[in-house]
């Protein structure tokens, strides 16, 4: 600071000194301050470990939402398939168990009499150490005749499955973390998975089956053309 309008050498000797303390004590200060709010963006950033009390960050499902539910062992499943985006991500997918319920998901609509829903779990994982996008590779199908008649135009095929076989509009849901998984956290506006997460994912059917449905009619493929560049389905079998 510029001391030139003191008229005597004394005074601007002690403005000096004065000066000194006063810019210590703000340096002090301001790093103080920066140090707080350093801290304040690694306590406030999402998917910072909080603790028991910590809200679990939302989940991105295919139009819906979820939470990454609690921590389960590793379920019996099938023979995992790999898989690679053209990002670069890597998956590995191995099917649960397939069945049917009224309310798979939790509470919705009653299905009609006579009908009810189809479902399918299988472990989702990260095979990287980097985050990759929470994605949802698989897709459920069945048998067309097991659709009702008010639904079957919604039944679609794809190449490369079974002709009699088809997927009605679905959604998916993370419904546990296996083992020590951590929960997904967000990153510009996508939910991504950590480095070698599990967890188990629930696809579910919008529309109703009959309720005659047997779990052996159940199909999990991955035929999105994001993992299966041959253009052919690529099923996931059931322990």
């Amino acid at each position: 600071m510029s001391n030139s309008h003191q008229p005597y050498r004394s005074h601007r000797r002690r403005k000096k000194a004065g000066a000194g303390r006063l810019g210590l004590a703000a340096a002090v200060a301001g790093a103080v301050g920066i140090a707080a709010v350093a801290t304040g963006i690694v306590i406030l950033r999402p998917g910072a470990d909080g603790g028991e009390g910590s809200a679990q960050p939302t989940l991105a499902s295919q139009g819906d939402s979820a939470k990454a539910g609690s921590a389960v062992p590793s379920p019996q499943a099938g023979p995992p398939v790999d898989f690679t985006t053209p990002e670069g991500y890597g998956y590995s997918l191995a099917a649960v168990r397939a069945g049917t319920d009224r309310q798979p998901l939790g509470a919705t609509k009653a299905p009609p009499s006579g009908t009810t829903y189809a479902y399918a779990d299988y472990v989702l994982t990260n095979s990287q150490r980097r985050p990759v996008l929470l994605d949802f590779p698989a897709d459920l199908f069945m048998p067309k005749a097991q659709v009702p008649e008010s639904a079957r135009e919604r039944c679609m095929p794809q190449a490369g499955i079974p002709d009699d076989m088809c997927t009605l509009p679905n959604h998916s849901e993370v419904t546990a973390r296996v083992e020590g998984a951590k929960a997904p956290v967000e990153e510009n506006g996508s939910m991504m998975m950590p480095g070698g997460a599990s967890y188990v994912v629930r696809i579910a059917s919008d529309l109703p089956v009959n309720e005659d449905l047997s779990a052996d009619d159940l199909r999990l493929y991955v035929w999105s053309a994001r993992y299966a560049n041959d253009s052919k389905g690529i099923r996931l079998a059931f322990p």
